[in-house]
């Protein structure tokens, strides 16, 4: 039996009918909606489903048995041949241009290097975060004969640590004592854990439409199905969130309860979710990465009593652990003041990039959804219903990595909107760069409609 993901297709009509068939049963093999030995929708199903005849179907199985992906069972229909090839994230979900897909985007952002512009990635410049407070709390550490730096940390990870976090967590009126914390390597390795305990290949998972591209990626790497609520300016739109939830039964809904990315905007109401919740039913999951910083990976879950053993097991069975040292360096610059004299500064920086952002992108002619009252985030429409993918590919020739807002919606229904990050726009670069994409791609919708 053939692998598919090893074979070149055979001789298949591009852009036909016939093709468009094969496409669709190709994806849904690579994407694992149709596993080994899984019975193929029936030529009836399919010409239904497509829209196209019977005799397309059947040439289109025809050439899909000679390739060796589906084979024919007399009586019975078509199953899938072969195995399954190796999971690729970027052939899942919508189709976007390499260039700017959220992977790509998130590969330009750290693989480039400093004479490239980051306005659309996820972070502050290095210069933003307390370096010298985590040399010296890295010195600390080191010279404390107490401190672990060689053994295995405890499974729920640093004591010290879980306790300051429950004291903080209980200052946004979420009830999560030291036994209910369970530290990971960051927020990405907790939510991974989460959708490990919780999820089984395809749950249905509802999440903000425009979200956080990365809860796209990882749930997609948990085959699950991806259903989007739109979002808006005080949370996500509730009338569509009850018809998700009567029509979908979702396992869960993956949200930024405070301040959300990419838009910007804050929940009403402004207490977290697991406020309200008592974490009965909301997993409270987070990061230091990026107030922090983004190379002492340190994150937790907050979750109910009888949840935490079973996160630990698969905590163990997946990286063993996480990082003690770490951990005790994080522990420190919050106790001793760094951290929180760091946030200070730090929201007064991103209070003063916003409002020149936003003042740069009005003058550049676009429109700002919603004014974000904290963070680093702004979400913006371009004019003259300009296409955010050509603005950024164009970008990307100028050495300025943008983030277009299809990267971040299930639906597709953000073409002309782009996320910008507060903190990496203050070079006049970003917004000539900006600015020149803007007018070529103008110039050529001209010349296109000419």
């Amino acid at each position: 039996m053939a692998d598919i993901a090893q074979n070149p297709a055979m001789e298949k009509p591009q852009g036909t009918r016939v093709g468009i068939v094969m496409d669709n049963l190709r994806e849904r093999i690579a994407s694992r909606s149709l596993m080994l030995g899984a019975r193929v929708p029936s030529i009836r199903v399919m010409t239904d489903a497509l829209g196209v005849s019977k005799s397309t179907v059947v040439e289109a199985y025809d050439r899909l048995v000679a390739e060796g992906v589906i084979v024919a069972r007399r009586g019975s229909g078509f199953f899938v041949s072969g195995h399954a090839p190796p999971l690729a994230l970027a052939d899942l979900g919508p189709r976007l241009d390499r260039e700017v897909d959220p992977l790509w985007l998130t590969r330009q952002s750290l693989q480039s290097g400093a004479k490239v512009l980051k306005p659309g990635c996820g972070w502050m410049p290095a210069s933003w975060l307390p370096e010298d407070g985590v040399r010296r709390a890295l010195r600390a550490v080191a010279r404390d004969p107490q401190s672990p730096l060689a053994d295995y940390a405890n499974p729920y990870g640093l004591p010290a640590l879980r306790q300051q976090l429950a004291w903080r967590l209980a200052q946004h009126g979420v009830d999560a004592p030291p036994e209910q914390i369970v530290l990971t390597d960051g927020g990405t390795h907790a939510l991974d854990l989460v959708c490990r305990f919780l999820l089984e290949p395809g749950d249905t998972v509802l999440i903000d439409d425009p979200c956080y591209f990365n809860f796209q990626a990882l749930l997609r790497a948990h085959r699950a199905r991806i259903v989007g609520v739109p979002y808006t300016p005080s949370g996500p739109d509730l009338a569509a969130f009850e018809r998700a939830l009567i029509t979908h039964r979702p396992r869960l809904y993956v949200t930024n309860s405070a301040i959300h990315n990419p838009t910007g905007a804050t929940l009403a109401p402004a207490p977290r979710l697991a406020a309200f919740d008592g974490l009965a039913r909301v997993v409270s999951i987070g990061s230091f990465s990026k107030t922090l910083s983004a190379a002492a990976r340190c994150g937790y879950i907050a979750a109910r009593a009888e949840w935490i053993e079973p996160l630990i097991d698969l905590k163990l069975a997946t990286s063993f652990g996480n990082g003690q040292l770490t951990a005790s360096v994080v522990h420190r610059l919050l106790v001793d003041g760094t951290y929180r004299r760091h946030l200070e500064s730090m929201r007064a920086k991103l209070a003063d990039a916003m409002g020149e952002t936003m003042r740069r992108l009005g003058y550049a002619g676009l429109d700002v959804w919603t004014r974000p009252r904290a963070g680093m985030f702004v979400w913006a429409r371009l004019p003259n219903s300009l296409d955010a993918a050509d603005i950024a590919r164009h970008a990307l020739g100028a050495n300025v990595v943008l983030a277009p807002g299809n990267v971040f919606s299930v639906s597709q229904s953000a073409t002309g909107y782009l996320r910008f990050n507060v903190s990496q726009c203050n070079r006049p670069k970003v917004y000539e760069a900006l600015q020149r994409a803007m007018e070529s791609a103008a110039a050529r919708g001209e010349r296109e409609r000419a």
